[in-house]
């Protein structure tokens, strides 16, 4: 009996031991696999931020003075950065629902038996595939001074108008960046709804919902997850709007048109480096509880979803 017991005792370590070995070895491929990307990161990303939020706290470039929050005090009372940063938010708090929900309702409209959808969605798909040179040629061929669009509102009597110099600045660039994302945005609404069981679809339309109703009822729960990331890459995509503004309108368009990304692109060429970093290190932070929010909010209605 006490022979058998330990006979069955090694076979149970051994195994244990082979179990343990297979994990190691599992864990080392997976480690040698993620390795480099961790390094890139690493190196890339998270060392650079860190330096830029070593930097943001120097008296300057040259001198290893510590000054603590006062770079951050400095940019908050700037006023260029508090115009720059109400710019850019307001843009994003426009883009990006007006992004979100036209993609959603094209990608609704293209999910069904429409006439010609396929090449619809080429259309949509166009703008992707043309660089921002291209862009920004076609849209100073429109809405120039001496352009396509004064032209032809003057065959009706209206007096011409520097669009990229008036109020009506931001409602171009709201249009290019639309213009530019809904194809992509379409496309996942796409995927997303191409991913709905059909035979809850099928279910819903037996119990005499509408159409109006699948979508909210079955349809919703599964495009959820879509729906915030495409607008997570839509709030992205708002903050970087800047290169199509610069090429339109150079380093100091009307107020409007006025963004972060112009305040820091200005600081850096005039060698401010502190003020830079600190505005650098506030739009990150910013980001961050942006998209923090997005991620909670997302995981509330999970989980109201699962119960």
């Amino acid at each position: 009996m006490f022979n058998m017991t330990s006979k069955r005792s090694d076979v149970e370590k051994r195994h244990i031991k082979g179990i343990r070995k297979r994990q190691f070895r599992d864990w080392s491929v997976f480690t040698a696999y993620l390795l480099p990307s961790a390094a890139g990161v690493a190196l890339f990303f998270i060392l650079p931020l860190i330096m830029l939020a070593y930097s943001s706290t120097m008296r300057s470039t040259t001198s290893d003075v510590f000054v603590g929050l006062d770079n951050y005090t400095r940019v908050l009372e700037n006023k260029a950065f508090l115009l720059a940063a109400k710019n850019t938010l307001l843009f994003s708090a426009m883009a990006v629902p007006l992004s979100v929900l036209l993609a959603l309702l094209l990608a609704l409209m293209l999910n069904t038996k429409l006439p010609g959808r396929s090449w619809f969605r080429s259309v949509l798909l166009n703008p992707m595939m043309v660089p921002v040179a291209s862009v920004v040629l076609i849209w100073q061929v429109f809405f120039s001074f001496n352009g396509s669009l004064n032209s032809f509102l003057g065959g009706f009597g209206v007096d011409k108008i520097d669009w990229m110099k008036s109020d009506w600045s931001r409602l171009v660039i709201l249009l290019l960046f639309i213009w530019k994302t809904l194809g992509y945005n379409m496309v996942l609404f796409l995927s997303a709804l191409n991913n709905v069981p059909a035979e809850l679809i099928d279910s819903a339309k037996m119990d005499g919902a509408g159409s109006v109703r699948r979508f909210f009822s079955v349809s919703t729960v599964y495009i959820l997850p879509t729906v915030f990331f495409v607008g997570i890459m839509s709030l992205v995509n708002s903050f970087k709007i800047f290169r199509e503004v610069y090429l339109l309108t150079g380093s100091y368009p009307v107020d409007a048109l006025y963004l972060l990304q112009h305040f820091m692109n200005n600081a850096f060429q005039n060698l401010d480096y502190q003020k830079l970093s600190s505005a650098a290190i506030i739009m990150f932070i910013a980001m961050v509880i942006i998209v923090g929010i997005l991620f909670l909010v997302e995981s509330r209605l999970d989980s109201e979803v699962e119960e």
